[in-house]
């Protein structure tokens, strides 16, 4: 019988997985939406399997853009077995994992390959950055203090400052 992690543990894997998302969009990859058809989009997709057994965890997998995906499901359908386009996938997904793993190892995760014959290709996400630190593609505090409008803009005391000679002819 499958059995499935507790609560606090499902609830681990989702968070990790969710940091996984925001660390390959920020490194500007495609990011597939969880549920959403693989016929749509291509692209990074990072699934949470929740069985409690040496098989569950974290993976990264990547999706082919669709249009390569369907020559070469025809080429397969028609039985052309010497298609260059029936391996691209598979390339394509190789290399996507090698640059992954290092975008996710660079940014404080602990990747693995699974070496399991159910997902090749893919990437397993053991653990994420250390608690406490912060995403390099964070919102800084200058970013969000609106102090620092105020000094960039007009001198309010006086009524002067960006602007206030605008359509004037002045300097």
């Amino acid at each position: 019988m499958f059995e499935k992690v507790g609560a606090e543990e499902s609830a681990r894997l989702e968070a990790l997985a969710s940091k996984v998302r925001d660390e390959l969009a920020a490194a500007g990859l495609p990011v597939l939406a969880p549920g959403l058809n693989h016929v749509l989009a291509g692209g990074a997709e990072v699934e949470v399997d929740e069985g409690d057994d040496a098989a569950g965890g974290v993976y990264v997998d990547w999706q082919a853009g669709p249009r390569l995906r369907e020559c070469a499901s025809r080429a397969l359908r028609l039985g052309l077995m010497d298609e260059p386009v029936l391996r691209r996938p598979g390339q394509i997904s190789a290399a996507m994992m090698h640059a992954m793993a290092a975008i996710l190892s660079a940014a404080g995760f602990t990747v693995e390959d699974p070496d399991d014959e159910y997902r090749p290709h893919h990437l397993r996400v053991v653990d994420g950055p250390a608690p406490g630190v912060t995403p390099a593609w964070w919102l800084r505090e200058e970013e969000v203090d609106l102090s620092g409008w105020q000094a960039a803009g007009a001198d309010t005391s006086t009524g002067a400052g960006a602007g206030a000679d605008a359509g004037t002819g002045t300097d």
